[in-house]
């Protein structure tokens, strides 16, 4: 199976901003700076997230992405789901039945049985994503990461949030 380059860019994303301090925020420019990414292909990756409502896009000048749930609460599942949709990676197109004989659709009563395979890895493969958080991503990268490639990131992700101003009413109360 291969996923799209988008799905690794979202979660080095989400994982980034799961640094951010409170409710700033950090710009898309600054996200795709980090990684070396066109802005105009990264932003495709962050609104998807944010239909998603994995992230939270924050308008204005000292605008930018952040969480829009905790990151104990986001997993990979999440991610790869946000960004390359929902139908199963493999899909079957019943060719068994286009062979030069054309036999009688109730001959195909049973489901393929390749189909049914594939499937069941999906499923082992879905299941798998969902029981990694961005939160455990994060926490081994703090526990086994380099030392220069932490303080580089931390220092980035300080150079690059922004704060937001604190008002009483809170901007998203699903949050709370």
């Amino acid at each position: 199976m291969k996923l799209g380059e988008g799905v690794e860019a979202a979660i080095h994303c989400a994982a980034t901003l799961a640094s951010v301090e409170g409710n700033s925020t950090m710009p898309g420019a600054a996200l795709a700076e980090a990684f070396g990414l066109s802005p105009s292909y990264l932003l495709k990756h962050l609104n998807m997230l944010t239909a998603a409502r994995i992230l939270e896009s924050v308008p204005g000048p000292a605008g930018g992405y952040r969480l829009a749930r905790a990151a104990e609460r986001i997993t990979l599942l999440d991610i790869v789901l946000a960004v390359e949709g929902r139908e199963p990676a493999f899909r079957c197109g019943e060719i068994r039945r286009n062979g030069p004989v054309k036999i009688d659709a109730s001959a195909y009563v049973k489901p393929c049985g390749i189909n049914a395979a594939m499937l069941r890895a999906e499923r082992a493969y879905r299941a798998a994503l969902a029981e990694v958080k961005i939160s455990d991503i994060v926490a081994n990268y703090a526990a086994e990461g380099d030392p220069r490639s932490i303080a580089a990131s931390c220092a980035f992700v300080e150079r690059h949030q922004r704060p937001q101003k604190s008002s009483s009413t809170p901007q998203n109360p699903k949050q709370m």
